[in-house]
């Protein structure tokens, strides 16, 4: 079998798996993200390669894994490069940001904090060698802490809730969570993943900086000034669009030079863009569905290929109990304490606990790119994959446990003494 054929069966194969698992999921109550990523873990060696192994040896050989690798880190990047673009407050929470940043710190706080906890009785076992306490101890906390703000706004629009108080709450509060997350888990690559210490992570951070000046006062305004001139209606024409193209993989090929991931450069590019909803709807319209539906598929295909069936020994399945009550412990009490504090009431302190401990697929891009720095080995890998999919698919049912069906947005918001156009996003 030629490569290019092998590579086509790959993708066929790929696609058929995520769009099958997708679907059930959708069937069960829950994101589609979820089959998807349990679609990946069906095809690595836990599940397919167990059945079938010489059929998995053959389709999925090391050796034939370059072109989906290449494929599926555009995928990531573009991918990045939307979240970063969609990344916005949402409209009417200004009023009430300081509720948004309790929610958000709290639900960032707690889950870092028990991560840490639980790192000493995990890093004898678990960590790769020669990866110290910290840089583990570190990652782990920083994993922990991470929600899925595209699964958050999914799960809210599915159920009819994006514009009552909590939805709007939550939505806001995950701005803060990946704010804080990604700085952390820069920080962590930087330490870790250039071998000089706290000094060449102090000149990645500097770097970090100086594409951030580069972005936002350079970048930006240059695009402002494009589309005003070749794009006022918000289309972009295909000139337009291999500039945005161009820059993006320049910002994603700086951050990966710089000892990070060049998911942190797409993310660095979308989030300094303009904000224009138009050119927010035409660049989903044009990069989304490929990214998603064709792409990302096998970004989760190659990390059910880095999993092992040895993280599930007896000391593995007591860590995998452990890190998962400690990330869904953090996240449900911290984002519902911080909504307390803030004033909402229980129910809908419970319900903002339970959408920031879904994880979905911004987790897996964290653990992958702690995997490719060598700061967690396969067996970590596994445990915090499966981590993933409990908490995401824990959401759903939380949601409709603590937020009664019966209550319409506007009983919601009344109940928290926000108007309606407050909270109208």
């Amino acid at each position: 079998m030629s490569s290019t054929t092998l590579l086509l069966l790959q993708l066929i194969v790929v696609l058929v798996a995520a769009r099958a698992c997708g679907w059930i999921a959708q069937r069960l109550g829950q994101p589609a993200v979820v089959g998807e990523m349990a679609a990946g873990g069906l095809l690595g060696p836990i599940a397919l390669g167990a059945a079938l192994p010489e059929v998995h040896a053959t389709l999925f050989a090391p050796a034939s894994l370059g072109g989906l690798t290449a494929l599926s880190t555009l995928g990531l990047v573009l991918f990045m490069f939307v979240i970063g673009l969609e990344l916005r407050w949402p409209r009417g929470v200004r009023a009430r940001i300081a509720d948004a940043a309790s929610v958000g710190v709290a639900s960032v706080v707690l889950p870092m904090a028990l991560g840490l906890a639980v790192a000493p009785w995990l890093h004898p076992a678990l960590a790769p060698p020669g990866i110290g306490f910290w840089p583990f101890a570190l990652f782990l906390a920083a994993a922990l802490s991470i929600t899925a703000f595209p699964v958050m706004a999914r799960i809210l629009k599915d159920r009819g809730l994006t514009q009552t108080s909590f939805g709007q709450l939550s939505l806001s509060a995950a701005a803060v969570v990946d704010t804080i997350a990604w700085i952390l888990l820069a920080f962590v690559i930087a330490l870790a993943g250039n071998g000089a210490g706290l000094a060449g992570a102090a000149r990645t951070c500097a770097g970090v900086v100086a594409l951030l000046a580069f972005v936002f006062l350079v970048v930006k305004p240059a695009f402002a000034w494009l589309l005003r001139t070749h794009a006022p209606d918000g289309e972009p024409s295909a000139t337009v669009l291999a500039a945005l193209m161009i820059v993006l993989l320049v910002c994603a090929m700086l951050t990966e030079w710089m000892h990070l991931h060049a998911v942190f450069g797409a993310f660095l590019f979308g989030a300094g863009l303009p904000r224009d909803d138009r050119l927010l709807r035409s660049l989903v319209q044009r990069v989304e569905p490929i990214a998603l539906v064709v792409l990302m598929p096998l970004f989760f295909a190659l990390a059910g290929l880095s999993t092992t069936g040895g993280a599930f020994t007896a000391a593995g399945l007591g860590a995998l109990a452990l890190i998962t009550a400690a990330a869904a412990v953090g996240k449900v009490v911290g984002g519902a304490a911080g909504a307390r504090v803030s004033g909402f009431g229980w129910r809908d302190s419970l319900a903002t606990g339970a959408l920031m401990n879904a994880r979905g697929l911004m987790e897996l891009v964290v653990m992958k790119i702690g995997l490719d720095a060598g700061l967690i080995g396969r067996e970590m890998f596994t445990i915090l994959l499966v981590m993933a999919l409990v908490t995401t698919a824990m959401t759903t049912p939380l949601i409709a446990l603590f937020f009664h069906r019966g209550r319409t947005s506007a009983e919601a918001m009344g109940a928290t003494g926000i108007d309606e156009g407050a909270a109208r996003p």
